[in-house]
């Protein structure tokens, strides 16, 4: 057991994970297999300390555990023999052209593939389903603009790419899929996709058949669903994710302590405060991890609500480039879901 010299620099376990992307968990499992052990541990209490000298280790190993290296070869690496990192890249290009292989030849010998159809993809039922369930909260309902609505979904690269706005809101994420490497998007309609979840949820593998006027979901067994595609051209979110400034205030907070204060507050507007380096949400205190400089904003609560309850994991990470600028808000353990959430005028709140 090491004893517990701390210095300056030292960081508890939990601040260590949180400026590396690991857990704690991980932490402790790279610990005993001896990958990463922490420059003290508390004899009496068995805290542990990291310095920040082993931030980049850390981040090296989960960027290689993350394409799948072995802790034998992430330690080789992390050593300094590359030859171990070559090897590991070489085996996944050989995986990945196998896998596009068998791929093709399942989409080929499907029974449900018709001349018809311009295009079929398997997805897992359970994901997408999820993942459309966070990203309906920003569609709504508008009777001269429809799209608002509807869901735009894009395929690309073997990723499905899930996005809704209604302009106050804007949620994005991707989920990979199977099959086809062609590009291809469509509108699909809200209502039509809120029937087919649930056929879609119980179902392991689920192939969308893609044709012009709309989106057919499949599964062994089962009659088709079927959404109506849209015709009207989905707003360009791409533009309105890179017109985003730099954030100059980063909130990380327990998405637990964030819904139930927007769940408490009974007001349409909800406050949002930073300040000298707190968290206070609809008159609420929130422990939460601060940096940048202090902030005042309103959200409506239909607004900002959806944004947070539908993040994934225990920490919800909020982006703050301005007063007037829309907020991101992901998950501190999952970035692939994304949500802009608009404000509204600081005097609003109280009205």
């Amino acid at each position: 057991m090491m004893n517990c010299v701390t210095t300056t620099e030292s960081m508890t376990i939990g601040v260590f994970a949180r400026s590396t992307g690991l857990t704690p968990g991980a932490l402790r499992f790279y610990a005993d297999s001896k990958l990463l052990e922490p420059a003290a541990v508390d004899g009496s209490s068995g805290y542990r300390y990291y310095t920040e000298s082993q931030v980049d280790v850390a981040v090296r190993i989960r960027l290689l555990r993350g394409i799948g290296m072995s802790l034998n070869d992430i330690a080789a690496v992390i050593a300094g023999d590359l030859t171990a990192l070559a090897r590991h890249v070489a085996q996944l290009a050989d995986d990945a052209r196998r896998a596009q292989r068998i791929a093709r030849d399942i989409a080929e010998k499907t029974a449900l593939e018709t001349r018809e159809r311009q295009l079929m993809i398997t997805v897992n039922g359970p994901v997408f389903a999820t993942a459309v369930d966070q990203i309906l909260t920003a569609t709504s309902r508008h009777p001269e603009m429809p799209v608002l609505d509807g869901v735009y979904l894009e395929s690309s690269g073997g990723t499905l790419i899930i996005t809704a706005t209604d302009r106050y809101r804007l949620s994005t994420r991707s989920v990979a899929v199977e099959g086809v490497d062609d590009e291809w998007s469509a509108v699909v309609d809200g209502d039509d996709l809120r029937a087919a979840l649930s056929f879609v949820r119980s179902r392991h593998r689920v192939q969308l058949g893609v044709r012009g006027t709309g989106v057919d979901f499949h599964a062994e067994g089962s009659s088709a669903m079927r959404c109506r595609v849209l015709a009207e051209e989905f707003p360009d979110y791409r533009a309105m994710l890179d017109a985003l400034p730099a954030a100059e205030t980063r909130v990380v907070a327990q998405r637990a302590a964030l819904v139930r204060a927007l769940e408490g507050h009974d007001e349409q507007f909800s406050s949002l405060r930073v300040a000298g380096g707190a968290l206070t949400l609809s008159g609420t205190r929130i422990p939460a991890t601060v940096t940048g400089p202090d902030i005042d904003m309103a959200f409506s609560i239909t607004t900002l609500y959806p944004a947070v309850a539908s993040a994934v994991g225990h920490e919800v990470m909020i982006d703050i480039g301005g007063p007037s600028m829309p907020v991101v808000v992901r998950s501190a353990d999952y970035g692939d879901l994304t949500t802009l959430a608009m404000p509204v005028e600081p005097n609003a709140v109280g009205r």
